[in-house]
């Protein structure tokens, strides 16, 4: 997977990553050790902050990293020159990833910026799923009267939004990772 990001990234790059994938971390350290010059914008990633874990990673190697807040997503992503999310299931109509995933993918599609899947193939899941939501705690310990409070922690990305997979099968179009993870199981 590090060899395959690497050929993605070109010298001067910004690039864009939302939450925490120890892929995508993994594959732009990898690349900086190799000696790719690149920036990173991530999100902060709420409300459980896991985009402030992917810049302290980055960060330690020596890349520099601009954390933005979640709402500042889009002129992220409109400065950036490619996209690498994560994945916490791969299925067949679309990739389930960090809540605002989608909303990346949104905007990276207006912009024509590419947005690849970076994660290894085992997790292709051949079913749909349920999508968690957890404590509204986590966003409001103390929520007034009359307020409710929604904390989905994931959500789908549609296929239509995804330029490739990157895994260990290669730089694959949605419907050839497919091919190759069916053939997995």
């Amino acid at each position: 997977i590090n060899n395959y990001v690497n050929k993605k990234i070109k010298n001067n790059f910004i690039v864009y990553t939302h939450c925490h994938s120890s892929s995508v971390s993994k594959s732009l350290i990898y690349s900086k050790r190799k000696g790719k010059k690149f920036k990173v914008y991530s999100t902060e990633t709420r409300p459980l902050y896991q985009g402030r874990r992917t810049a302290r990673e980055l960060a330690k190697e020596k890349i520099k990293v601009t954390n933005f807040v979640d709402s500042g997503m889009h002129e992220a992503i409109k400065n950036s020159d490619i996209i690498f999310l994560g994945a916490d299931a791969i299925l067949k109509s679309g990739v389930i990833n960090k809540i605002g995933s989608t909303s990346v993918a949104e905007i990276a599609k207006v912009h024509k910026k590419p947005l690849y899947i970076v994660s290894d193939s085992w997790k292709f899941y051949p079913k749909d799923i349920k999508i968690e939501e957890r404590d509204f705690h986590e966003v409001w310990k103390k929520v007034p009267k009359n307020v409710k409070v929604r904390n989905p922690a994931f959500e789908k990305i549609p296929k239509k939004y995804i330029t490739g997979i990157i895994s260990e099968k290669g730089i694959l179009k949605y419907s050839e990772f497919l091919k190759k993870a069916k053939k997995l199981i």
